[in-house]
């Protein structure tokens, strides 16, 4: 089985590109929003951390945004609480397709997670940053403030750029998209 694992900037399209290749994927954006809303012992953990903010289970969009913006360490103590359940999942994900001739990992921090195996495929998925800030800004709850950090805690783009193998540039034209992946599969898969 092929990993192949989608990598770019916030906002670049990369689930938009997933659905494309027609080939399971792991989205780990859906997975953490069903650990916060349906994993009790998670809740409990992080209520654990932090006490003053999270009250109610499922936990609340709104509570992660007032953790974040008050103080700059508890990014990092809710990720140190819902990465490993992410890679929980990652391994069943890979263990219920491994049949497959290929999976696509839509991960965010794939990279920086250093979740990527030596036979990856990594592909950089770009776009231009006034149509990707655009996409994140109709996002429901947009906050500028979280999003700033959320960018610091990823590699720069250069960087996830250099250490991909293909490149698909992103304009959201899915029939244009369609066709960069077709042509990276059939590279991938001859």
């Amino acid at each position: 089985m092929i990993r192949i694992a989608l990598v770019g900037g916030i906002g670049s399209g990369k689930t938009f590109i997933s659905k494309l290749f027609r080939y399971p994927v792991f989205n780990a954006d859906k997975i953490v929003g069903k650990i916060y809303s349906k994993n009790k012992k998670i809740y409990f953990k992080l209520k654990k951390k932090l006490p003053n903010i999270f009250n109610t289970f499922p936990i609340k969009k709104e509570e992660l945004i007032k953790a974040i913006s008050q103080n700059k360490n508890n990014i990092k103590r809710i990720t140190e609480i819902i990465h490993p359940e992410v890679r929980k999942e990652l391994k069943k994900f890979i263990k219920e397709n491994n049949k497959r001739n290929a999976v696509i990992l839509d991960i965010p921090l794939f990279l920086e997670s250093k979740l990527n195996k030596k036979k990856d495929i990594i592909i950089f998925i770009q776009s231009s940053n006034k149509e990707a800030l655009k996409r994140i800004k109709k996002r429901k709850n947009f906050n500028n403030k979280i999003l700033q950090k959320l960018i610091k805690l990823q590699l720069p783009l250069s960087q996830k750029k250099r250490k991909s193998h293909y490149i698909i540039k992103n304009n959201f034209n899915e029939n244009l998209a369609r066709k960069n992946v077709k042509d990276i599969l059939n590279k991938i898969l001859k």
